[in-house]
């Protein structure tokens, strides 16, 4: 799709105003926050509904989630393309928390808040040791109820661009003993991961039938990839952006 020079502009007035209300909201919340953890939830939704509404109005962004959205106790496995479905999937369930980037914790706002929330940072470079810590971290907050997301590519990959899914993923299946619900996601055809431009269009979370309990780490694995991907197949071609993916390229 091509951009002109008028949409560029509204894309980057959008993105300012997203940092500055992300820093308004931030700052606002910040005492009730540290008091409660309902009112970090009430901030951080407050933030993911003014972002859906402004899209739409200064960019033409519409954002639709489908599916079944979890309420209950569930592992989360998502698609990761850009920012923007971080604020859908997150905006729509009741008490999100994610598996992040270490280095995130250090972000203005966003640390504060995430810890708050119940996120659980990782190091993303340490592999092995990673993925114990992981462990140990998810068990220990496993009095913070709500829906654990993680990304099972570990990073922002692009529309049509190959990444494996990672062993971490299986493994934190493994040990919750929870079923899985998978989400696929079209955003990245509209919310870069990288750049100003934002696209007029529908951008789609979908939440997928979950899995089940009980099926080993590579079964597991093997079967949450061929569903997300095939499903965000699905939702590209729906946005007119059939992709053919190129395994050599992450």
């Amino acid at each position: 799709m091509r951009v002109g020079p008028v949409q560029w502009l509204r894309s980057l007035v959008f993105v300012a105003l997203v940092y500055v209300a992300m820093a308004i909201l931030g700052i606002v919340f910040f005492l009730p926050a540290l008091l409660s953890r309902a009112w970090a939830f009430r901030a951080c939704h407050t933030f993911c509904r003014w972002v859906r509404w402004s899209a739409r109005w200064m960019v033409g962004l519409r954002t639709e989630v489908r599916g079944r959205v979890p309420a209950g106790e569930v592992m989360i496995a998502a698609k990761h393309q850009s920012f923007l479905d971080i604020i859908l999937i997150f905006g729509a369930v009741p008490r999100g928390k994610f598996i992040m980037k270490r280095e995130l914790m250090w972000a203005p706002f966003i640390g504060q808040y995430a810890l708050r929330l119940g996120c659980v940072p990782v190091d993303r470079g340490k592999r092995g040791a990673a993925i114990q810590k992981m462990l140990a971290d998810v068990a220990a907050d496993r009095d913070k109820a709500g829906q654990l997301i993680i990304y099972p590519q570990g990073t922002r990959v692009a529309p049509g661009a190959y990444l494996p899914y990672k062993a971490g993923t299986g493994a934190l299946y493994a040990e919750l003993g929870q079923a899985c619900v998978p989400v696929a996601t079209n955003v990245g055809l509209f919310w870069p991961r990288t750049g100003i431009w934002r696209k007029p269009g529908l951008a789609v979370v979908e939440f997928l039938d979950p899995i089940a309990p009980g099926l080993g780490k590579a079964a597991f694995l093997e079967r949450l990839e061929q569903e997300i991907e095939t499903a965000s197949d699905a939702l590209m071609a729906e946005a007119g952006f059939p992709q053919q993916k190129d395994k050599t390229v992450a």
